[in-house]
């Protein structure tokens, strides 16, 4: 059996950063076409906020793995089962929010892990191979093997704990979602605030030591961008479906509107 890839990881192996995009507001498989020729690596399906449902994860992730482009679902926090059937209906990767201890990310490793590492039960033909039945083996093998389990760090108490939580073996990544964090920290929207990047230097130290991604993501800015992709982060989501197709939408129309002139008769 051909070796089961994860563009994400591909990328990494590269030395070169995994690029994301949040997939909120669209729902029709074509983004999973429409973002790769775009350039991203992976989707960030979001299941925690907006209306998709766990149907609409499994549609786009099926496109996703044809296009090469790797789907990855966020499912609301300590949801695990549903994260479970992201993965077995085309998902590479899950992401749980809110992940505060690492007795939180250990759980997450039974979930989404084959044994004996973790305790997820196996599925039958999965889309990953085409639906072909293959050794139970094999199928374990290239699963674990390409799935990406990651834990988002939210609150101060979670980067208190984010060498303990990087620690966790069968973990890949954290996370960090600068919004929520800054919220919990009680300095909304200051993303270039100290105690964030202070936050942020104590993630990456966790992960460097512990051999884990570091990730970013609600920081689309170019200038931030710029500045905290210099740090060390190795995945970055830059950007989502509605904020990118607004920003677009609004640049064309303030040019034509800018063109001015009355209509000739």
């Amino acid at each position: 059996m051909q070796r089961l890839t994860n563009p994400v990881r591909e990328r990494l192996e590269k030395g070169e950063v995994a690029i994301g995009v949040g997939i909120r507001g669209l729902r029709g498989v074509e983004v999973a076409r429409l973002m790769k020729s775009a350039g991203y690596d992976w989707l960030f399906i979001d299941l925690e906020h907006g209306p998709a449902s766990v149907e609409t994860a499994y549609q786009i992730s099926v496109a996703a793995l044809d296009a090469g482009i790797a789907p990855i679902v966020r499912v609301p926090a300590g949801e695990l089962a549903l994260g479970g059937r992201c993965l077995d209906g085309g998902a590479l990767g899950v992401v749980i929010p809110h992940v505060d201890t690492p007795e939180q990310a250990q759980a997450m490793v039974d979930a989404f892990r084959f044994p004996p590492l973790g305790h997820r039960s196996i599925g039958g033909t999965y889309p990953h191979f085409g639906f072909a039945s293959r050794p139970t083996g094999e199928v374990v093998e290239n699963l674990d093997g390409a799935t990406l389990v990651i834990a988002m760090i939210e609150t101060p108490l979670a980067v208190e704990n984010a060498e303990r939580i990087a620690a966790v073996p069968g973990l890949d990544a954290l996370l960090i979602g600068t919004n929520d964090l800054c919220l919990e920290m009680g300095i909304p929207g200051q993303l270039d605030h100290e105690r964030l990047r202070s936050a942020i230097d104590t993630v990456l130290v966790a992960c460097k030591k512990h051999g884990k991604i570091p990730a970013l993501g609600g920081i689309y800015g170019k200038a931030l961008l710029t500045r905290y992709l210099g740090l060390g982060f190795r995945m970055m989501l830059a950007g989502n479906d509605i904020s990118l197709l607004h920003s677009a939408a609004q640049e064309q129309a303030t040019f034509v509107r800018g063109l001015g002139g009355a209509p000739r008769l």
